[in-house]
């Protein structure tokens, strides 16, 4: 077993088991119910956590170079042992994130676009959930989803209006993270602008030696025309001879005497 061959085997295994958690801890928070669906809610949610923990478990097996791969994967580790703070285990389902890019491959820039796109709405939608969870349940200001959502909203756009701001230590990490993801989310957004401008430059570039190539191509085609038009008027040139030299006039002796 590769890596890579348990990468392909994970892929959509790992996808089902974010949307399961998303969906499921949408309803545990949103509705938050009580009794044998609260239980069944919860058992979910360790299903999709044991997903998680094997995938990890093996990849770090597997890995051909395990230290290099722990260090380079240090949120994979993250998405396992977030239990331990309940509010945050939310964040998870970024693992969703991980799995997409890896399918998309080499993304031209308008699906880079659209991932960043997605990307961020879900940051965002999850954010929303675990800061509910946490301030609701600590006594904080953000007590309904659509409160959580303009804040994750401004706080992400690093705008930060201040109206509404977590309380509790829970709430305060994860508008950190959110912090965070709104920056890289700038930072991505000018790098994909000044991607587009390079390319419209170089392209403009392109063009332009393009049609200096055609120019020249165009200059030799007529040269090869005309050399031939004058090979044709004169039929010394397509024997290769050279035209004899005209012979210099000689004076007439008797026409000088007379």
């Amino acid at each position: 077993m590769t890596l890579e061959r348990w990468r392909r085997i994970t892929e959509w295994p790992l996808i089902v088991a974010s949307v399961l958690f998303l969906v499921t801890y949408s309803i545990q928070v949103i509705v938050d119910p009580r009794g044998e669906i609260g239980a069944l809610l919860e058992d979910l949610l360790w299903v999709s956590w044991g997903t998680f923990l094997i995938d990890y478990i093996v990849s770090l097996v597997v890995a051909p170079r395990r230290w290099h791969w722990f260090f380079t994967h240090l949120f994979n580790l993250a998405t396992v042992v977030l239990p331990m703070l309940r509010p945050l285990r939310v964040l998870r389902v970024v693992t969703l994130l991980a799995v997409l890019q890896r399918t998309a491959g080499r993304a031209v820039r308008g699906q880079i676009v659209i991932y960043v796109t997605g990307a961020t709405l879900l940051v965002v939608y999850v954010a929303s959930l675990a800061v509910l969870d946490a301030e609701r349940a600590g006594g904080g200001s953000i007590s309904t989803l659509p409160d959580a959502i303009w804040w994750a909203f401004t706080t992400i756009t690093t705008v930060g209006y201040g109206d509404i701001a977590p309380v509790t230590l829970e709430g305060r990490i994860i508008a950190v993270g959110l912090m965070l993801s709104g920056i890289a989310l700038l930072g991505v957004v000018s790098a994909t602008f000044a991607s587009w401008i390079v390319e419209q430059v170089s392209a403009e570039n392109t063009s332009r030696q393009a049609a200096t190539v055609a120019h020249v191509d165009a200059l030799r085609a007529e040269l090869s025309e005309l050399r031939a038009v004058l090979t044709t008027m004169d039929p010394t040139r397509r024997s290769g001879e050279t035209p004899p030299a005209a012979e210099p006039d000689t004076p007439d002796p008797h026409a000088a005497r007379s």
